[in-house]
C-alpha cells in the first residue's frame, strides 16, 4: 500500500471516530507524520498507533492528536501554548489552524530534533524553547488556547489555568496513574474555569524543570509496548463530544 493510500485510510478512520472538523483533518492530511518519526517505523507512520521518538517519549496516537485538536476549537487569530513539544508533529498540525504556536519542551535533543523537522517544512509560525512547561509561558501570556500532552496528575497546573484568555480554552490530561486519566477540556470566563471531562487516554506524565540530557536507554516502555503504550485512546467509543460544535 502506498503512503498516500494509508494517509487516506486514516482520514477516513478518523472520519468514522468522529472527528469531522474538515480544518483538523485537512491539517493532519498535509503534515507528514513519517518525518516525525525514527525511520524504522515509518511503514507504520498512518497507522492509528502511538509510536516511540526516545527519551522514553512517544508521537500520539492520531486519534488522539485529531481529537484534542477538535476539542481545543482552533481558528487563525488565535495564540496557542503547546506543553511538550515531543517530535514537533501536534505543533506543526496547531500550526495550520491558528495564527501563532508558542511550544515548550523538557527534553533537549527532542526540542532540537522538532525544530530541525519544521524548519524543513518551513513552517515559521512556531517558537519553541527548552523549560518547565509547568511554569507556562509567562512572557507571552495569555494565550487563546492552551493544549498538554502530557497528564497532569490530579489538578492542572495553577500557571497554566492563570495563562489562559477569558474565554480561553485548555485540553489536558489529568489523572494519577494511567488506568485513571481522561482528557478534560477547561474553559475560562469571568466566573472562573470550569472543567469538563471527556475521553479516557494513557499518557506519560508531566514532570517539572528541564530533564537532564543523558542518552536514551537501550530499551525503554515506550518502545516494548507503543501499539498500546502511550498517548493512546483507550476506549473504542466515540463521545459526543467529538462531534464539531454548531
Amino acid at each position: 500500500m502506498t503512503v498516500l493510500a494509508r494517509k487516506i485510510r486514516l482520514i477516513m478512520k478518523l472520519r468514522k471516530s468522529g472527528i469531522t472538523d474538515t480544518k483538523v483533518l485537512g491539517a493532519i492530511e498535509r503534515i507528514p507524520r513519517e518525518l516525525f518519526i525514527p525511520s524504522y517505523f515509518h511503514d507504520q507512520a498512518y497507522e492509528d498507533i502511538a509510536l516511540p521518538i526516545g527519551r522514553g517519549q512517544t508521537i500520539s496516537q492520531p486519534l488522539v492528536v485529531a481529537a484534542m485538536t477538535q476539542a481545543l476549537q482552533v481558528n487563525d487569530r488565535h495564540k496557542v501554548l503547546e506543553i511538550g513539544t515531543g517530535s514537533g508533529y501536534q505543533a506543526a498540525i496547531l500550526a495550520k489552524l491558528c495564527r501563532r504556536v508558542y511550544s515548550i519542551e523538557r527534553h533537549r535533543p527532542l526540542l532540537s530534533g522538532a525544530e530541525e523537522r519544521l524548519n524543513a517544512l518551513q513552517i515559521r509560525n512556531i517558537t519553541c524553547k527548552a523549560a518547565d512547561g509547568m511554569k507556562g509561558w509567562i512572557e507571552q501570556a495569555p494565550f487563546d488556547r492552551i493544549i498538554v500532552t502530557a497528564a497532569a496528575g490530579d489538578e492542572a497546573p495553577a500557571a497554566l489555568l492563570e495563562q489562559m484568555n477569558i474565554g480561553g480554552i485548555m485540553i489536558l490530561p489529568m489523572g494519577r496513574d494511567k488506568a485513571s486519566q481522561f482528557i478534560y477540556r477547561v474553559t475560562r470566563d469571568e466566573q472562573g474555569h470550569h472543567f469538563e471531562q471527556m475521553m479516557p487516554v494513557r499518557f506519560v506524565p508531566l514532570l517539572p524543570k528541564v530533564a537532564r540530557d543523558e542518552p536514551d536507554p537501550v530499551i525503554d516502555d515506550a518502545t516494548l509496548n507503543y501499539g498500546a503504550g502511550e498517548d493512546v485512546f483507550v476506549e473504542p467509543d466515540v463521545p459526543s463530544w467529538l462531534q464539531k460544535p454548531a
